[in-house]
């Protein structure tokens, strides 16, 4: 690639920064925790749960993203329909409960998490797992109108996908109590 056409260092890391900044304050919350249990980052149940209802639902996305594993190791390395089986129906369904838990509410936001739960060679088959996983029955039919409108012409036609890592991983930051804290 020409020296003029290369990104410049942490441009990137820049603009992941910037898109993650424009989803709404739920959204952030719900990938960072969900990063925090997809990656085994920390104690996510001591980091996010505020209430026994909360506890539960981290404890039952903990048991469902133990299939991230599986889904990452069947991530097809071609479009061939056979190499679908093992990877489509556990990404779907997998999709489906995270947009079942009303916090990713678009397809930019899905895709943010999901390139960091799975990696850039998931990015392909991300948005026919969104679509799939947003046309489900469990979902209010405003719901799902919002979240099918919400993918874009060209992400849904795109003739290729980057192989780049996502560079920004958001995480919880601990607020500082200003009263505290040194001037």
């Amino acid at each position: 690639m020409p020296k003029a056409m290369q990104p410049v260092p942490g441009a990137m890391t820049l603009s992941e920064m910037k898109e993650f900044a424009s989803f709404g304050s739920a959204t952030q919350r719900y990938i960072r925790r969900s990063l925090d249990v997809g990656l085994d980052r920390s104690d996510a149940i001591g980091t996010w749960s505020r209430d026994a209802v909360e506890e539960a639902g981290i404890k039952v996305q903990m048991k469902l993203y133990k299939r991230l594993a599986d889904i990452r190791k069947a991530i097809p390395k071609d479009c061939a329909i056979d190499s679908i089986e093992k990877f489509m129906p556990a990404l779907i369904a997998l999709s489906a409960y995270d947009l079942g838990q009303g916090r990713i509410n678009s397809f930019p936001a899905y895709r943010f998490l999901y390139e960091r739960l799975l990696g850039p060679d998931a990015r392909p088959w991300l948005p026919g797992s969104f679509c799939a996983a947003a046309s489900l029955p469990h979902l209010h039919p405003k719901t799902r109108k919002g979240l099918l409108q919400s993918i874009s012409e060209a992400a849904a036609t795109a003739p290729g996908w980057s192989t780049r890592e996502p560079s920004f991983f958001p995480e919880w930051v601990e607020k500082v109590d200003m009263s505290k804290a040194a001037h």
